[in-house]
């Protein structure tokens, strides 16, 4: 003989809520942590860490926050990277340097505090233009509306983002109905 278990109809809408409700949650964990990722820079732009590059020119076409990388592209057999203090930096002292990054010639670096940090390639080429000072900032400013035609704000992202929210959650409902 068969037993039948029987289930209310309303407990079976609050799981399938209760499901949907821990789904949207996971998104929005998981946009917060996409989006506090940082930037990552690289270091010379297309020509990488060569002295060829102008780096104080470079870095001021750049902005750097907290959570941002830093990726060096050098060749590993004739250059290197070290992070060093300002008096090294200034006098091209790779002696005593604070860390050396170099691995294989593509080193990421994670810019971790807001503060001035310094970067030199040692074996002579520091003198030859091989450094550079990157100056970090708390976080990111948040951008200013863009103004519509009419003079008023511009809703576009915020449409953009409620409909990939919508679509997200009809996705889920139909998954858990």
């Amino acid at each position: 003989m068969r037993s039948v278990l029987k289930v209310k109809p309303m407990e079976v809408m609050c799981s399938k809520i209760r499901g949907l409700i821990t789904k949207m949650m996971m998104i929005s964990m998981m946009m917060r942590c996409v989006s506090g990722t940082g930037t990552l820079h690289r270091v010379g732009g297309k020509l990488g860490w060569t002295p060829s590059v102008n780096f104080t020119e470079w870095s001021s076409h750049e902005s750097f926050y907290v959570n941002d990388w830093l990726i060096f592209n050098f060749d590993k057999n004739m250059y290197n990277v070290l992070e060093v203090n300002k008096t090294s930096y200034e006098s091209c002292n790779d002696q005593g340097f604070i860390k050396n990054i170099t691995k294989g010639g593509r080193d990421v670096f994670q810019l971790t505090e807001p503060r001035p940090y310094y970067f030199l390639s040692g074996r002579g080429f520091c003198w030859g233009g091989l450094k550079a000072a990157i100056f970090v900032q708390e976080t990111a400013p948040t951008p200013a509306p863009v103004q519509a035609r009419n003079g008023s704000p511009s809703s576009t992202g915020s449409w953009i983002i409620a409909l990939v929210m919508v679509a997200a959650s009809i996705s889920l409902t139909w998954s858990v109905l």
